[in-house]
């Protein structure tokens, strides 16, 4: 029998960047749109009904020595061609994927970003399987958690490891591409759940106003999360400075890429902010700051530890997104040179608003599939 392998297993794979072949067995068209990606992974697609009778067509692109992860969307049929692999083939290091691309979607992988000036840390949780990037700031027995994935149950495993609290939930402004499990995890621990007011007009709920000048106290008073108030991906969009070191920049900008400005309908109205936020607010900030940004589009923006960050110096100097002079230029970039729309944007957001609440079957379907929150210039 093939032995099953994880997600958590795979992901360590991935972000220690070691030597990964995947055998991927969905339609074509879903393997284009989405699939396993790093830095040493490799990964041939060979729809599951071209191999129901026999394994022919992938018999010269795999070395029978060689470790085979196969991969579906479920895990199902990736278990019937991983035991013709072994039954017919006479591979002997066959794995199946648990759960398949719906799991992979799911997995979170704490990274520790570094120390703070306090004692304290911040970790950023990978999302390997969509390029969300959420983060833990933790200081003195007490958390701050921003951008928080739907999955929320790792977050408070990983706390209850390290036996400090949640307080404070934080979205750097209203997620179009996944559901925020911000809200749920404040009611369920007691914490306070910040949104930026100007992303929050249509919302069902109560909450704290994330915003400019009004900092948020993390522990020791020497780690503060300092609000900027940086609109163009959303109107509300907000960025943080945790302990004069990091900026997480929510979906304004990424390592390679820039935030999209269009994801409310309104790309040709903010892409001013956009451009505001890109070329002058953050000019302003220290070049020493290390960027952390709430999403990645591509393998190789995992460093060699497997996180995501860059010095914003070292940004203006490569990102392409930030050497644009010519504003036309810039807005045509930014109006006519978009991805599509995230799966199921429009449902996503309206539950981020607290205007809908689907079933957990449902909110699964819904995120299934790629973030498409950046620009490429």
């Amino acid at each position: 029998m093939p032995t099953p392998i994880t997600t958590s297993e795979v992901a360590k794979r991935v972000v220690n960047h070691e030597e990964t072949l995947i055998l991927d067995v969905r339609n074509t068209d879903e393997f284009d749109d989405w699939k396993i990606e790093g830095g040493k992974v490799e990964v041939i697609n060979e729809p599951y009904f071209n191999l129901l009778e026999g394994i022919d067509p992938v018999a010269d692109k795999l070395d029978k020595n060689q470790e085979v992860i196969v991969v579906c969307a479920k895990g199902g049929s990736s278990q019937m061609v991983a035991e013709l692999l072994e039954e017919e083939g006479g591979f002997t290091k066959v794995f199946n994927l648990e759960g398949g691309m719906k799991a992979w979607s799911e997995h979170l992988e704490p990274v520790k970003i570094g120390d703070l000036s306090d004692g304290g840390s911040i970790h950023q949780f990978v999302r390997l399987g969509k390029g969300c990037l959420s983060y833990l700031i933790e200081s003195n027995g007490e958390v701050a958690i921003v951008d928080t994935n739907r999955m929320i149950d790792i977050y408070e495993d990983f706390a209850k490891d390290k036996d400090v609290q949640i307080k404070y939930l934080i979205d750097t402004h209203l997620h179009a591409d996944h559901i925020s499990g911000g809200r749920e995890l404040a009611e369920k621990v007691g914490g306070t759940y910040y949104l930026p007011p100007k992303d929050a007009t249509e919302v069902t709920f109560d909450y704290e106003a994330l915003e400019e000048g009004n900092d948020i106290v993390v522990g020791n008073t020497t780690v503060r999360a300092q609000p900027i108030y940086s609109p163009g991906h959303t109107l509300g969009s907000t960025s943080l400075i945790i302990d004069d070191q990091y900026l997480l920049t929510g979906d304004i900008l990424f390592v390679k890429s820039i935030g999209r400005p269009d994801l409310a309908g309104k790309a040709e109205d903010w892409v001013g902010d956009l451009r505001e936020t890109l070329y002058s607010r953050y000019k302003e900030l220290s070049d020493d700051l290390v960027v952390l940004p709430a999403h990645y589009s591509f393998a190789e923006e995992l460093g060699n530890e497997g996180s995501v960050s860059a010095r914003l110096g070292d940004l203006y100097q490569r990102n392409k997104g930030l050497q644009i002079e010519d504003e036309g230029v810039f807005r045509k970039m930014v109006t006519e040179n978009l991805p599509p729309q995230p799966n199921a944007y429009q449902e996503i957001r309206e539950t981020n608003m607290g205007k809908i609440n689907p079933e957990n079957e449902k909110q699964r379907e819904m995120e299934i599939g790629p973030n498409r929150c950046a620009v490429h210039g």
